[in-house]
Formats: C-alpha cells, sequence, structure tokens
C-alpha cells in the first residue's frame, strides 16, 4: 500500500467519526497551545529583562560591600578609582547610596527609593532625562536640595502636568525638582528605575542620611564604573581590586571585602535564570500532551478493535502486515499533527494577545521564536508515532481468519 492511499483511508476513518477524532485531537490542541503560550511569556521574559541590561552597556561594573560587610565602600574609594593615574582602565566612576522614604508633593505621596548620585551617573548607568536637567556638578558643590524624578514618579506625585521646578517634600525637607527621567518601561525593570528619586549625594550625605565610618569618610552602598571599552574588563576589575585591598589596608591572606560584578556576568546569570524559568514553563505545559498521547493511543486501541473485520478483509485480500502498520500509524500521525497545527496557531495568537494587554501600566513581553514552533512540531510526531505504534503493531499482528470471525 502507496503512503499516500495510506492518508486517503487514514483521512475517511478519522472523518467517519469527527465527534471522536475533534476530541482526542483537543488534548494535542490545548497542550501545544499552551507549551508555545508559556514558553514564548518565559523568552519574552528573557529578552526584555537582558535588554533592560544591555541598555546600560556591556563595560559597566558594579562593585558593593561584601555580605556581611556591607559598609565597607567610601567616597574616598570612589574618588581614587575615578584618579586615572591608579586605574588607568576606568573612564568613569559614579558612587551611589539610597534609601527609601516616603516622597510628598501637595495631597499626593509615594512611597520610593532615593538614590543620592553624581553628575556622572546619567552617563554611567544611560538615562536620558525627558525634561529639565540632571544633577549638575554645582549642584553636587553647593549641597543643593534639587531632585531627579523617574516618569512614574513624576505622573503619581504631579500627574500630567510639568514638575520641573516644582518642590516635593522628603523627611520634612523640601526639594525642587530640576529634572524627570525619560521612562524605561517594561514589566520586570522598568517600574522601578520609572519610580526613583534621584539627587546629589553630598546632599544625600549631609541633609538626610549622613552615614559615616570609624574613621569619619562618607559611606555609599555601590560603586559604578564605566570601563574605557569591554575589552579591558577584566584588566580594569584587576586595577580596582588592588587600589581597593591597599585601601582597605587588607593582607595577603584576606578576602575581599568588596564584590565587583560586570554587566557580562550579570547578563549571563539572568539568562540562565530565565532560561531554566522557560524551561519549567514548557515542562508544565507539556504534562497536557502526555495526557493527550494516552488518548490517542486509547482511541486507536478502540478503532483496532471495532475494525477488525475491516483489517481481516485486507489482510484476506493481499494487504501485508506493513501496509495495515502504516495505516493506523497514518491515522495516529495525523491526529497528532493536526491539533499541533491548530495548537500553534492558537499557542501564537494566544501569545500575541498577551503582549498585547495593559497589566499596570506595564505589557508582558512575549516572544514566539522558531525553535518553539519546530518543538511543538517535532513533539506532535513525536506523539503521533509513540501513541500510535502499539495500536498499530496490534493491528497488524491480527490473525485474519481470527479477524474474519470477530464479532
Amino acid at each position: 500500500m502507496k503512503f499516500v492511499e495510506a492518508l486517503v483511508i487514514a483521512i475517511r476513518s478519522l472523518s467517519a467519526n469527527k465527534l471522536r477524532s475533534s476530541l482526542t485531537m483537543l488534548g494535542v490542541i490545548i497542550g501545544v497551545g499552551a507549551v508555545i503560550t508559556l514558553m514564548s511569556v518565559g523568552r519574552g521574559a528573557q529578552a526584555e529583562i537582558t535588554s533592560r541590561f544591555e541598555e546600560m552597556g556591556t563595560n559597566l561594573l558594579t562593585i558593593i560591600g561584601a555580605r556581611g560587610i556591607p559598609n565597607s565602600l567610601t567616597m574616598g574609594d570612589a574618588e581614587a578609582l575615578a584618579n586615572s593615574n591608579l586605574v588607568p582602565s576606568v573612564a568613569k566612576v559614579a558612587p551611589q547610596s539610597q534609601d527609601s522614604r516616603e516622597v510628598i508633593a501637595g495631597s499626593e505621596s509615594i512611597t520610593t527609593t532615593i538614590n543620592g548620585v553624581t553628575p556622572d551617573y546619567q552617563q554611567v548607568r544611560n538615562y536620558t532625562v525627558a525634561s529639565g536637567l540632571f544633577i549638575s556638578d554645582k549642584n553636587m558643590t553647593e549641597r543643593d536640595m534639587v531632585a531627579v524624578l523617574g516618569s512614574n514618579a513624576a505622573e503619581d506625585l504631579f500627574g500630567s502636568g510639568n514638575p520641573v521646578g516644582r518642590v516635593v517634600k522628603i523627611e520634612g525637607r523640601l526639594f525642587t525638582v530640576v529634572g524627570v527621567l525619560e521612562a524605561k518601561g517594561g514589566a520586570f525593570m522598568g517600574r522601578g528605575i520609572d519610580d526613583m528619586l534621584m539627587m546629589p549625594i553630598t546632599t544625600f550625605q549631609s541633609r538626610l542620611f549622613p552615614r559615616r565610618t570609624a574613621t569619619g569618610e562618607a559611606m555609599v552602598q555601590t560603586i559604578n564604573v564605566q570601563v574605557a571599552s569591554p575589552e579591558l574588563t577584566d584588566k580594569a576589575i584587576q586595577e580596582i581590586k588592588a587600589v581597593l585591598r591597599e585601601r582597605h589596608r587588607l593582607l595577603a591572606s584576606d578576602e575581599d571585602d568588596f564584590i565587583i560584578s560586570s554587566q557580562e556576568e550579570i547578563i549571563s546569570t539572568v539568562s540562565e535564570v530565565t532560561g531554566i524559568f522557560t524551561i519549567v514553563l514548557g515542562a508544565i505545559a507539556s504534562i497536557s500532551l502526555l495526557v493527550s498521547s494516552i488518548g490517542i493511543m486509547n482511541i486507536m486501541l478502540v478503532s483496532v478493535t471495532e475494525r477488525t473485520r475491516e483489517i481481516g478483509i485486507r489482510k484476506a485480500v493481499g494487504a501485508k502486515r506493513r501496509d495495515i502498520l502504516i495505516q493506523f500509524m497514518s491515522e495516529a500521525t495525523m491526529l497528532s499533527l493536526t491539533g499541533g497545527g491548530i495548537g500553534i496557531v492558537g499557542g501564537w495568537f494566544l501569545s500575541s494577545l498577551i503582549s498585547r494587554l495593559d497589566i499596570g501600566g506595564q505589557t508582558l513581553q512575549t516572544l514566539v521564536s522558531p525553535d518553539i514552533i519546530i518543538l511543538a512540531v517535532s513533539v506532535s510526531i513525536i506523539i503521533g508515532l509513540a501513541s500510535g505504534i502499539y495500536p498499530a503493531m496490534r493491528a497488524a499482528r491480527l490473525n485474519p481468519i481470527d479477524a474474519l470471525h470477530y464479532g
């Protein structure tokens, strides 16, 4: 029996039991659709988070205090790292301190992160000012009571009006808004960035949160470092370690009291975590595919039983075991592939619909990549073959004389 003839007979057989065939395919449709939808959500999350980090540049280093020694960094450390004679591979240095406080503007208030930063922070972290100005050297020197708002913070406090020149209150002190950052957006990282408030780090340290070491130096929580070029990242890390270990008077046997993280390391770690997350989502959705394969096998076994006499007649007129095997394998594969095709279209449509949903002012990015489609098609084929092989072998092994006497 030719393969094309087997397909024609398979279509006729499945068409004769439309309701049963449709219900059998439903499991595959739901399973494949769920796999595509959930994996596209995971891939979208991975792409969204990675893009946020990449926007800051791959030549960014972040220095924080080691676990158990969170207050080991100072303004003096940042100034030393900005010295091109000590650390020639570094282009810019931006120390940062932060705390969470209530910010009040008239009758409106929000609780958000207050960041004390320097003018170089804007370039190091790749932020764009939408209106007004960023913190200036003059603001730093004079410890001005000025603030730059994230886009969400500006909207929450002042609505659609321009907040530049208006006043906010923090810890009973009045700060003049001099600028608003361009919205970063994104459901995973953008919200925190868009909600923050920034002020000169000198104002932060002297007027709101005066934190000093035992030697009287002003403490910082983070030092952001922009390397001259991505190729110099490893060299810059070694130079930074040497300077900080000397400043902190660490012996050769002492462990570092600071942690240096490169942007590439962070991106790699995030990609690994979100990759696992995507696999887990796909595995959960695949459970329904397992159930659907059992359903197809069950229906095919029922079909073999119902068509025992038909199988006997075909064998009696010359059909070989291989012909019967191909016949029932074709039917099982067609059920699976048809359901898989509908599931792919449905999953793609659902993924597109999810990416358009507005959730609390944010959208959830989805990404249907070619490998997901290839995976879905492959799984459909495997399900068809795996669930059809036993019923097909059972049908092929039937004795034609016994089959003709069946029923």
